[in-house]
């Protein structure tokens, strides 16, 4: 019954369409630009034949996706390190629910680890919202797939039920795992906590009990960690704003961040697969009487697990001493380390307009979130 529901205008290209989606990149106005940011020792020429003589969307991700990300994260950050992905097997597909801090990196990090492990990729959920922009073909060649982000309440609602529809096919059909963010857009202030809506996005696809529905779908949350936070100052600048009117993206806000993210310094990132849901779990969210308790129960247990095997780093310690004016955590920095990441805040707040005290408060509450959230 699920292969005639037509999946048509969210699904990620396949390897048939391989050869003409990249003729159409290599012919698009910006081809040229992307490849000098991308492989900027190698001529539009030269890229255009390689890219040419792939096939497959494997050996798109593989030949240029990985070794892409792998060089910018190789400039951009001092060590990328992992924990978990001997419990991750060929033969059973997971739906890795996320924390989200960076646009591209956190699931291009797994990628990169999955084959590493020599495991295969998985599927990206990615929003709408970030389909409107001209790397929209690059997008859909890395097994990224759409969430409809807009629309009027019913039409949305049948659109995130074939969503639904779509992911259980691409697990139990494709037999392939899937990457999905824990809430919509990013965590803006550090605090990494799963939205309930998103775990109803998944079980609005089936008819079978809470249990049954959530246990076919092997639920195995993610836990991402960088040292410096992917657009920390352009977040601090949102969080300031937002206190006091609606604030309004950009056209190209989504574009900026997406950019400054890869090229921004990360320090030290790691990357932890937690333990699955297990079934004992989700009854434990079914002894709850009322929907809404089970579905945050369940994110309860989620938020947990990524806060347990949420790497901290010392620029999270030190914020948080600042911020309380504690000492606490000093045993995991140094008095030159707490000066360095000061000079690194007044740096860039001082190019924000506003209240300088009140934006170094917001800036350190999105690196002492963290462990506020390691405590509880």
């Amino acid at each position: 019954m699920m292969e005639n529901i037509n999946f048509e205008d969210i699904r990620p290209f396949n390897d048939t369409e391989v050869h003409d989606v990249l003729q159409n990149i290599i012919n698009s106005e910006y081809f040229s630009n992307a490849v000098r940011f991308a492989f900027p020792n190698i001529s539009p020429a030269t890229a255009s034949n390689k890219l040419l003589n792939i096939k497959t969307i494997k050996e798109f991700q593989i030949d240029i996706m990985s070794r892409l990300m792998l060089k910018k994260i190789k400039e951009t950050s001092s060590a990328l390190t992992f924990s978990g992905f001997e419990k991750l097997t060929r033969q059973q597909p997971n739906l890795f629910i996320a924390n989200h801090r960076d646009i591209v990196l956190d699931s291009a990090i797994l990628q990169i680890l999955l084959n590493h492990h020599d495991l295969e990729t998985s599927a990206i959920a990615i929003g709408s919202n970030l389909m409107k922009y001209p790397f929209i073909d690059i997008v859909r060649l890395n097994k990224m797939f759409k969430i409809e982000r807009s629309g009027k309440s019913r039409e949305l609602l049948h659109t995130l039920q074939r969503t639904s529809q779509y992911m259980r096919y691409i697990l139990s059909q494709q037999n392939t795992s899937i990457w999905l963010a824990q809430r919509n857009g990013r965590s803006k202030d550090g605090n990494d906590h799963t939205d309930t809506a998103v775990l109803k996005m998944i079980t609005a696809g089936s008819d079978k009990s809470f249990v049954d529905n959530l246990n076919e779908m092997n639920i195995t949350p993610l836990s991402i960690s960088y040292e410096y936070e992917s657009c920390d100052f352009m977040r601090t600048r949102e969080i300031y704003i937002s206190r006091r009117q609606e604030y309004v993206k950009t056209e190209i806000e989504d574009f900026e961040s997406i950019y400054q993210g890869i090229v921004q310094w990360k320090g030290n990132i790691h990357l932890s697969v937690c333990d699955s849901i297990t079934l004992n779990e989700l009854n434990s969210c079914n002894d709850l009487p009322e929907r809404n308790d089970k579905f945050r129960r369940l994110a309860h247990i989620i938020d947990r697990k990524i806060f347990q095997n949420y790497h901290l780093w010392k620029t999270n310690y030190i914020a948080f001493d600042i911020l309380h004016s504690t000492d606490d955590y000093q045993k995991f920095y140094t008095e030159s380390d707490r000066q360095e990441f000061l000079e690194y805040a007044h740096n860039g707040l001082q190019k924000i307009e506003g209240d300088q005290q009140e934006l170094l408060n917001i800036f350190l509450e999105i690196y002492s979130n963290p462990v506020k959230n390691a405590l509880l």
